[in-house]
C-alpha cells in the first residue's frame, strides 16, 4: 500500500495535519513513538502545566483571596490528588485525538520513524521489528526536546527540566529555576503557590527574552511581589548533588565572584531545541540550518522533494498553535490547494497570573525597524470588572502604525490576558486599525473594555483614565 502522506509525530503540528489531509481526501498514517499521541504539549508540557497551573492558582486563591470576599476557608494540600487531577486531564486531551485519528481512518503506527529514501518511511516498533512504509509525502513533525546546560545532569529527580517539574512528589522548601523564559516562570509560579521558595537565575539582564520590555518588566515587579526572587546577569556554572539536595554554584554573566545556592531541585529551563536526530534526514539530503532545524521553503518544503516539515523542528516561534497552523497549511498544500501562515499574528500567552499576551509587534522590534508608531495604553485599574474582581495589577497596550493607524501590536498583562489577546489577532488579521478597534461595542462591565481603551488611548481619548 501507497499513502498519499506519512507523518512523522502527532504533537499538535503532526495531529493536525494529519486531520485535515484526511478531510481533504489523503490516505494518511502517522508515526509516534510515544504510547499515546499529543506529543509534548499534550502528555508533559502545555497541558499537564495548565492543570497545574489552574489548580495551584484556586489553592493560593482559597488560602489568600477567600477571606476578603467574606469566604472562610483554610485550605490543605493534598499534592497526589492534585497530580492525579492533572493526570485525569492529559489521558482526556490524549485519548481525545487517538480518537480523532480514528474517526478520520488515519493509520498510526506506534514507533520511531526515519526516512529512508525518496517516498519510504523507516518505523521502529518498541519490540525492535522494522517495517518500511512508501508514501507520495512525508511530513515531520517531531517537535523539540529540551536544552541542557553543559556539564550539568538532568535525572528528574534533584536537577528536573519541565518533564519532572511536573511529578513532583513534594513540595519543595526551596526551587532554583534556570532561566527567566515561559516555561520558568509558569512552573516556578506552580511551585511557589504551593509552598515552594523560588529563586529564578537568567542568564540576560532582563526576564521573557523577546517580549515586549515595558510589559516584561512590570511582569517582574508582580511577581516579586508574589514572593519569586530575581537573580539576573548571572549563570549556572555547576550543580552539585547530594542526599539533602543541591548546592548551585552561580556566577555573574559577565565574570566575577560566584555564590553558592542551595535547593531542594532545581529546574533547568533554558529553551528547547528541534528533535531532528535519527530522523535519517542527513543520510536523505535533507538539509539543517546552524540551529539543527529543518530548512524548508514557503510551502514548507525541504531541499528534498516529498519531505516536509512543520512547527518546532523549522524556524519560528517554538508554539503549539504555530505549528497546528503550519500543520493545516501543509495539508492543503498537498491537496492542492492555497495553505498559508500569517506568522506576524501569531499570538503568544504565559500562563502564569496575572497572565501575559502579545500579538504583532514589540515597541523595541518597531523602534529597530525604524517603523513610526503611536501607542495607547491603559491600565486594568481604571477598569470597573478588574476593580470589583481585585484584579488590577497590568495593563493593555495597543500599538499603531502612526500614518495608516492599522494595529501593529498588543501587548497585555492581567487577568485572562490569553483569552483577550484573541480580539487582537482577529482585528489584526482584518488589517485592523486602532480606530476600528475603539468603536467597536464592548459589553459592560467586562475586561474586554480595557482593550478598547487603550485602542481609544492610541488616539488619546480614553474615557476612563
Amino acid at each position: 500500500m501507497t499513502y498519499d502522506l506519512i507523518v512523522i509525530g502527532t504533537g499538535p503540528g503532526g495531529y493536525v495535519c494529519a486531520i485535515r489531509a484526511a478531510q481533504l481526501g489523503l490516505k494518511v498514517a502517522v508515526i509516534e513513538k510515544r504510547s499515546t499521541h499529543g506529543g509534548t504539549c499534550l502528555n508533559v508540557g502545555c497541558i499537564p502545566s495548565k492543570a497545574l497551573l489552574h489548580a495551584s492558582e484556586l489553592y493560593e486563591e482559597a488560602g489568600h483571596g477567600f477571606a476578603g470576599m467574606g469566604i472562610e476557608v483554610k485550605p490543605k494540600l493534598d499534592l497526589k490528588k492534585m497530580l492525579a487531577f492533572k493526570d485525569e486531564g492529559v489521558k482526556g486531551n490524549v485519548d481525545g485525538v487517538a480518537f480523532l485519528l480514528k474517526k478520520n481512518k488515519i493509520e498510526p503506527y506506534h514507533g520511531t520513524g526515519r526516512v529512508a529514501g525518496a517516498g519510504k518511511v523507516e518505523v521502529t516498533f518498541i519490540n525492535g521489528e522494522k517495517k518500511v512504509l512508501d508514501t507520495k509525502a512525508i511530513v515531520i513533525a517531531t517537535g523539540s526536546d529540551v536544552a541542557r546546560l553543559p556539564g550539568i545532569e538532568i535525572d528528574e529527580k534533584r536537577v528536573v527540566s519541565s518533564t519532572g517539574a511536573l511529578e513532583l512528589p513534594v513540595v519543595p522548601k526551596k526551587l532554583i529555576v534556570v532561566g527567566a523564559g515561559v516555561i520558568g516562570l509558569e512552573l516556578g509560579s506552580v511551585w511557589r503557590r504551593l509552598g515552594a521558595e523560588v529563586l529564578v537565575v537568567e542568564y540576560l539582564d532582563r526576564i521573557l527574552p523577546g517580549m515586549d520590555g515595558d510589559v516584561a518588566r512590570q511582569f517582574q515587579k508582580i511577581l516579586q511581589k508574589q514572593g519569586v526572587t530575581f537573580k539576573l546577569a548571572s549563570k549556572v556554572m555547576a550543580v552539585k548533588k547530594d542526599a539533602s539536595g543541591c548546592a548551585v554554584t552561580v556566577e555573574p554573566a559577565a565574570g566575577g565572584v560566584a555564590e553558592s545556592h542551595f535547593a531542594d531541585i532545581v529546574l533547568v529551563a533554558i529553551g528547547r531545541v528541534p528533535y531532528t536526530d535519527g530522523l535519517g534526514l542527513q543520510e536523505a539530503g535533507v538539509t539543517l540550518d546552524n540551529r539543527k532545524r529543518i530548512v524548508v521553503d514557503a510551502h514548507f518544503q525541504t531541499n528534498v522533494p516529498g519531505v516536509y516539515a512543520v512547527g518546532d523542528v523549522i524556524a519560528g516561534p517554538m508554539l503549539a498553535h504555530k505549528a497546528e497552523d503550519e500543520g493545516v497549511a501543509v495539508a492543503e498544500i498537498l491537496a492542492g490547494q492555497a495553505g498559508h501562515v500569517n506568522y506576524g499574528v501569531i499570538p503568544n500567552v504565559i500562563y502564569t497570573f496575572p497572565e501575559v499576551a502579545s500579538v504583532g509587534k514589540s515597541e523595541e522590534e518597531l523602534k529597530a525597524e525604524g517603523i513610526a508608531y503611536n501607542a495607547g495604553k491603559f491600565p486594568f485599574t481604571a477598569n470597573g470588572r478588574a476593580k470589583v474582581n481585585k484584579t488590577t495589577d497590568g495593563f493593555v497596550k495597543v500599538l499603531a502604525d502612526s500614518a495608516t493607524d492599522r494595529i501593529l501590536g498588543v501587548h497585555i498583562i492581567g487577568a485572562h490576558a490569553g483569552e483577550l489577546i484573541g480580539e487582537a489577532a482577529v482585528i489584526m488579521e482584518f488589517g485592523g486599525s486602532a480606530e476600528d478597534l475603539a468603536r467597536t461595542c464592548h459589553a459592560h462591565p467586562t475586561l474586554t473594555e480595557a482593550v478598547k481603551e487603550a485602542a481609544m488611548a492610541v488616539d488619546k481619548r480614553a474615557v476612563h483614565m
